[in-house]
């Protein structure tokens, strides 16, 4: 997915992937000025069957979609003590049940990130997937076992992309509830706004991974 300094050809398009029909709407709503390329911002649906389904058919449906670089994106629940709505996590890999997939330029995007929102708190770490929505001691469980978050479609995303073929992955996620902040409390309308405020502002950092990942290596 590199470029040299002859004809370069087509530029790799931008895959962002979310669930929600507000994911997408937040993600809309932050503008794709400075593109590299070509962005998409597919919604996927809730769960892991939808999101499998759904990035492997829009790869694989366009043929401009075959080298298409795939960022995972949306809300996710945090893991650990201490994290607060509105937080980012920067997943250095995902894992499920199925296995677990390497994430690709982890401390640049969560430079680009910190760039674009220096009052936000990021966290790097291991994003793990589930098919429902994890809450109290499974969510201690799944954090003693190491890892940082938890949400239902980055995994299945991720997995997907790189079986359609090799390309860059990545994941990010902004924190709507955490342990101390979970959604079945007072305070949840806060949080989910302050988690939506946060979606809007991530693009740039997005586009700026993307273009970095086409510079011609020295």
């Amino acid at each position: 997915m590199t470029h040299g300094t002859g004809n370069p050809g087509p530029v790799p398009p931008l895959l962002i992937a979310c669930a929600l029909g507000i994911e997408r709407l937040a993600l809309r709503g932050g503008g794709l000025g400075g593109a590299a390329g070509p962005v998409t911002v597919l919604r996927t649906g809730m769960g892991p069957h939808a999101a499998d389904q759904a990035v492997t058919r829009a790869l694989a449906d366009d043929a401009a979609m075959r080298d298409a670089a795939v960022i995972a994106t949306g809300f996710c629940a945090g893991l650990a003590p201490g994290m607060h709505p509105g937080d980012l996590v920067v997943a250095d890999e995902t894992r499920d049940p199925r296995g677990r997939t390497e994430c690709v330029g982890v401390e640049l995007l969560a430079k680009e990130l910190a760039r674009a929102l220096p009052r936000r708190v990021i966290h790097t770490g291991p994003l793990v997937g589930s098919d429902h929505v994890v809450r109290g001691a499974e969510r201690a469980a799944l954090h003693a076992a190491g890892a940082l978050a938890v949400d239902m479609e980055s995994a299945a995303t991720l997995r997907s992309a790189v079986r359609a073929g090799s390309r860059p992955v990545a994941a990010v996620r902004v924190v709507v509830d955490a342990p101390e902040h979970e959604l079945v409390r007072i305070g949840t309308l806060r949080g989910g706004i302050s988690a939506f405020r946060v979606l809007r502002t991530v693009l740039p950092a997005f586009i700026e991974w993307h273009r970095s990942l086409l510079l011609p290596r020295r």
